[in-house]
């Protein structure tokens, strides 16, 4: 199978003293599913725009040291990548600050972008976004990316979305159109409840579950952070407890890892339930470490 990730990856400043990575949702799963799918014959590739500066090398050339796919990377001459920099509290919590306005990804995405290319069938099986990948599209491009998606699902693709809604980059009432048509397309939704009740006042679990099913959405996991994610689907819910970790240091890219590790046991054919708790088992280690990627020394061994 051949899995790519549509989204934005931004020059990450966080720790002190400070240290400079990167960093982005979409990203943060691709590289970590690109780690667990080493050695196996699905590959992992980004959708994504850099400028041409030095700095950009140097993020293509660590994204392909991880064993992603970046052919389909665009280059913009005199562009640059966005900037974010986390600031953690002692519980692990965090809160970002943004420079992105002028990033290349956001330039690229707001352009004539070949959509029906990025989706040919049968070069590439399954798409994974996010609803801040949404977020980036201008109105008038998101709609072609949405159209674009409809062709490639109604072509035999498959699409994984996570919700990941972001106050700062579109309002609510923005938003909850956009996610409800995209969960129409969805074959596995990722959502956060915290997410959903932004998006839709507050409600359980299951009753985001239901709507999600309702719209069309196949299988649906909903993430609630330290208590058990549900997974959904027409004939079961399933409760899957998240692991216990004894300090949080920074919870920067918990529900990307979990995404890879839900997708990861899922294109390997595992059961929902044991996908989970791979996705559990990713995002505990994670969130022991500073920053959103961590050394593949840290990497769980569910997938040995």
């Amino acid at each position: 199978m051949r899995i790519a990730c549509l989204g934005e990856c931004m020059v990450e400043l966080a720790a002190t003293p400070l240290r400079r990575g990167f960093g982005g949702d979409t990203l943060n799963t691709a590289l970590y599913l690109a780690r667990l799918l080493a050695g196996t014959p699905h590959r992992v590739e980004y959708l994504s725009a850099l400028g041409d500066a030095p700095l950009s090398e140097q993020m293509l050339h660590a994204w392909a040291e991880e064993g992603i796919d970046t052919r389909r990377v665009a280059r913009l001459p005199g562009h640059r990548p966005g900037l974010y920099l986390v600031e953690v509290d002692a519980l692990g919590e965090r809160r970002f600050h943004y420079w992105r306005g002028e990033s290349a990804a956001r330039r690229w995405f707001a352009g004539a972008i070949a959509l029906e290319d990025w989706l040919a069938r049968p070069r590439l099986d399954m798409l994974y976004l996010s609803g801040i990948s949404l977020a980036l599209f201008p109105p008038p491009r998101r709609e072609a990316l949405l159209a674009a998606l409809a062709d490639f699902r109604a072509e035999g693709g498959r699409i994984g979305f996570d919700s990941n809604y972001r106050a700062e980059l579109w309002s609510v009432e923005e938003a909850r159109p956009v996610h409800q048509r995209m969960l129409s397309l969805t074959d596995i939704a990722l959502l956060t409840l915290d997410d959903e009740c932004r998006l839709h006042g507050p409600h359980e679990a299951r009753a985001a579950a239901d709507r999600a099913l309702q719209l069309g959405c196949a299988e649906v996991v909903i993430k609630r952070g330290a208590a058990a994610c549900l997974v959904a689907t027409a004939d079961q819910r399933i409760e899957v407890p998240a692991l216990p970790v004894p300090r949080v240091v920074d919870s920067c890219a918990a529900g990307d890892a979990f995404a890879a590790g839900y997708l990861a046991g899922r294109t390997l054919r595992r059961s929902p339930a044991v996908s989970a708790e791979d996705g559990h088992r990713l995002a505990a280690a994670v969130i022991g470490h500073p920053g959103a990627i961590i050394p593949r020394c840290a990497m769980p061994t569910a997938f040995a």
